[in-house]
């Protein structure tokens, strides 16, 4: 591959990465500000609900704390005889001067909008508020209520006006006998007021249209002073509400609310609302509108938005961090790529040159051998050639042809010799393993060298007990054999030869190996001569062949070991062949303790 391919290459990958890296963390981050979102608008959302089933809860406290109020006013009242006499006597002038100035009193301190005196069988006696109207028939649900329990009945009760007001009627007996009923009402915007003033949200109250009369419901308006629009909502009418006016957005949301809608949100202006509707139950048990809480979240508003600005922000900068450092280790990993790349491009190049010059090696030992071959065949050949010449000059003498001839069959059979041992050394080559005892392997090679050299040498064997190792029998045996030559000759003949089997390890890895030895008494090795022992027909003897220790490092590499080589200090050298306990195969263990055989 080109530098050029293999650059575009890398940044096709880098860039895949990185924009893989890069979408997850853009993923992260919008997960992120989604989940926040969503949080916040839950979080303002369950407020909402939260206000709303405040204010139900509220509004029910309110009414019961302010009938508890118009009770404690009306037991005031018990205790004027003027005003008991002119109840038995149903005196609506004599009712209208002792309350009047009470009436006054109680609607600017406490909001009350409606004082009534009713007969015991529930004819109106007077209505301080509306002083004109009276005779006619009380049957609302508190009145019937109080007459029929004998005790105070209060409640929210919608009236033939069309307003929502809280009412608290109470007997007045005297003598066990019930002489009328004292009523007292407030208007409901005066509780809504106060709601808005504890909770902070602003109230909508709305009654179905189904429960009044628009004519009513115009007279009521009037009444109160109010300038109401029957039309603005369909199927409800607005009977009480805190804020003076509101815009034609927010009246939208309403009628959406009231149409069955649960809640949500609107704008009014600059304002952000959030709008919830509650059930509007009056005293008898039935549903008669809803009640519309709309609080101001603009701050809430703001504040998320700067929050949700400011997670982002973060987020985004965390992102951002964590993709430059994740590009910067890229980038790192990717330097670090291209020098391992550069180092085994460096090494491959170093290996191939590496083969090329053993195979130069190679090629020379090959000349080098060939050179010696030649050299071996073409001295007895030469005599050949040289010995059939004369022997055809003399052909007349039988007796010297005779001669000529045993001396050319000599020579022909020191070259048949010659290639014999040549072949052996190519044998060699073949290898094959198999578990063998070598306390066996190495006697029968003493025994074979003590054959040929007879009892001159003394050769003494160190094994331990029942050693097996994976090997190959005939090749280390023909090694072995090839060392006690060595050895024998190195000592004349005679002399003391030593053969051990110890265990070792690997210099390298520290795996178990072992060491089998030959150690002779001769001169030893000169330092001329340690650098060319194992080079193919070196040799320090004339009649030597110069292939027996090549033979032996031979065998010693084709088991993954190797020979060492090393003069004695009392004299003589020592030759050792190591050899790893496990062969890629199988392994072999070694017995106990050794033992002189």
């Amino acid at each position: 591959m080109s530098e050029g391919r293999r650059d575009r290459r890398g940044r096709q990958v880098k860039a895949s990465i990185l924009g893989t890296f890069a979408a997850v963390v853009l993923f992260v981050v919008a997960a992120f500000f989604v989940t926040v979102y969503l949080l916040e608008r839950q979080t303002l959302e369950a407020d909402l609900t939260e206000s709303a089933a405040a204010v139900d809860t509220l509004l029910r406290q309110k009414v019961e704390k302010e009938a508890k109020v118009m009770h404690g006013i009306v037991m005031a009242m018990f205790g004027n005889r003027e005003l008991e006499a002119a109840l038995v006597d149903q005196d609506r002038d004599e009712l209208f001067r002792l309350v009047a100035p009470l009436f006054e009193s109680i609607r600017a301190e406490h909001g009350m909008t409606h004082l009534y005196f009713t007969a015991p069988d529930l004819v109106s006696l007077l209505r301080l508020h509306e002083r004109e109207q009276f005779g006619d028939t009380i049957d609302r649900y508190t009145t019937v209520q109080a007459r029929e329990r004998g005790q105070t009945s209060f409640g929210l009760e919608l009236g033939s006006l069309g307003t929502l007001t809280l009412r608290t009627v109470t007997p007045w007996r005297r003598d066990a006998a019930t002489v009328g009923y004292v009523e007292l009402g407030e208007e409901i915007e005066h509780l809504l007021v106060d709601i808005r003033s504890t909770l902070g949200v602003e109230l909508f109250a709305f009654v179905d249209k189904r429960f009044m009369s628009r004519a009513q419901w115009e007279k009521g308006q009037t009444l109160l002073g109010r300038e109401g629009r029957w039309e603005a909502f369909d199927a409800f009418a607005l009977v009480g509400q805190t804020p003076e006016r509101f815009s034609a957005g927010l009246r939208t949301r309403l009628a959406a609310i009231l149409a069955g809608t649960s809640g949500g949100n609107a704008t009014d202006g600059e304002r952000s609302l959030y709008l919830a509707g509650v059930p509007l139950t009056v005293a008898d048990g039935r549903e008669i509108g809803r009640l519309v809480v709309v609080r101001d979240v603009t701050r809430l508003e703001r504040t998320f938005r700067r929050s949700l600005i400011v997670a982002t922000l973060v987020s985004m900068l965390a992102g951002l961090v964590v993709f430059l450092f994740f590009r910067g280790s890229l980038a790192q990993v990717e330097r670090d790529y291209e020098r391992q790349y550069e180092l085994e491009l460096r090494l491959l190049r170093m290996s191939s040159e590496h083969q090329r010059m053993v195979q130069v090696e190679k090629l020379s030992a090959v000349g080098t051998m060939i050179g010696q071959i030649a050299h071996q065949l073409n001295n007895p050949l030469v005599g050949v050639v040289n010995m059939t010449q004369l022997a055809e000059r003399q052909a007349d003498d039988p007796v010297r042809v005779r001669e000529l001839l045993a001396e050319i069959r000599s020579a022909g059979q020191d070259c048949s010799s010659f290639i014999q041992r040549m072949l052996g050394f190519s044998k060699v080559s073949r290898f094959q393993r198999t578990a063998t005892d070598m306390g066996v392997l190495v006697n029968e090679a003493v025994s074979l060298f003590r054959q040929s050299v007879g009892r001159r040498v003394d050769v003494d064997v160190e094994l331990p007990y029942e050693v097996r190792l994976v090997i190959d029998p005939i090749l280390l045996r023909h090694a072995l054999f090839n060392l006690l030559a060595n050895a024998g000759q190195a000592m004349g003949g005679e002399g003391h030869v030593l053969v051990t089997l110890l265990p070792a390890c690997s210099d390298a890895d520290r795996d178990p190996a072992w060491l089998l030895s030959v150690e002779d008494e001769g001169p030893g090795i000169a330092p001329e001569v340690l650098d060319h022992l194992f080079t193919p027909f070196f040799s320090t003897r004339a009649e030597g062949t110069g292939l027996g220790l090549p033979v032996v490092l031979h065998v010693a590499l084709l088991h993954g070991g190797r020979v060492d080589v090393t003069n004695r200090s009392e004299g003589g050298a020592r030759f050792a062949i190591w050899l790893p306990e496990h062969s890629p195969e199988t392994g072999s263990d070694a017995g106990p303790s050794p033992h002189r055989r």
